[in-house]
């Protein structure tokens, strides 16, 4: 339990529990006694909503006999937006700016930046997500070299992500990760309207 101060109180717990000697369940639940998040209107209105937000992760991590790795992931956020209060914020943010184009007037567009950060913008500002990750380790014997798969789905508008990638830590104390992302859905939608449809990311990392 935290509170105290500016926070409002919250609760939480954590468990994981081994089924098998290659299958584990794991989960979280956390509740907060209030919250509050901007909602905006098709007018270009912002409230803030107040309301408890009870939210809670439930997932499995399976090993296979071949060292294939899934882990499976359902996650509630009760603090989140639903599908229709996103899609209205997503279509304000598209009229907002067709209207800065024709008048050169940014009002709009500054106003709904303010209510952007970090409500709107945060990487899971929808209600309900699936998680998906599959990793093999070194395939064919390729020694240390692990590729894998990772998928974020929002389960209420049907957008997604998806990250391949490869891992090589042959050399003492260095890593090295490459992943592509692949983000894919309708406009007005949690990851359509992400700022890029495909990345490119490079990582080095040097342990000493």
């Amino acid at each position: 339990m935290l509170g105290g101060g500016s926070r409002s109180a919250r609760y939480g717990f954590d468990f994981s529990r081994n089924l098998g000697t290659n299958i584990e369940v794991h989960g979280e639940w956390a509740h907060i006694t209030d919250t509050a998040r901007p909602v905006t209107d098709a007018a270009g209105n912002i409230a803030p909503v107040e309301s408890a937000a009870t939210s809670y992760l439930l997932g499995l991590r399976y090993l296979s006999e071949r060292d294939l790795t899934t882990i499976l992931e359902y996650y509630r956020n009760g603090a989140g937006y639903a599908e229709p209060e996103l899609r209205t914020f997503y279509d304000l943010v598209h009229r907002a700016y067709d209207q800065f184009q024709i008048s050169g007037n940014p009002a709009l567009l500054q106003k709904l930046r303010v209510a952007m950060q970090p409500a709107y913008a945060g990487p899971t500002p929808g209600r309900r997500y699936l998680y998906l990750r599959l990793s093999q380790k070194e395939p064919f014997d390729v020694l240390y070299f692990t590729p894998a798969l990772t998928v974020m789905s929002n389960l209420d508008d049907h957008s997604y992500s998806a990250a391949p990638e490869l891992l090589y830590t042959g050399v003492t104390n260095l890593e090295l990760r490459l992943r592509w992302f692949v983000l894919h859905g309708d406009p007005l939608t949690d990851f359509g309207e992400k700022q890029n449809d495909q990345r490119v990311e490079l990582r080095v990392r040097y342990f000493f």
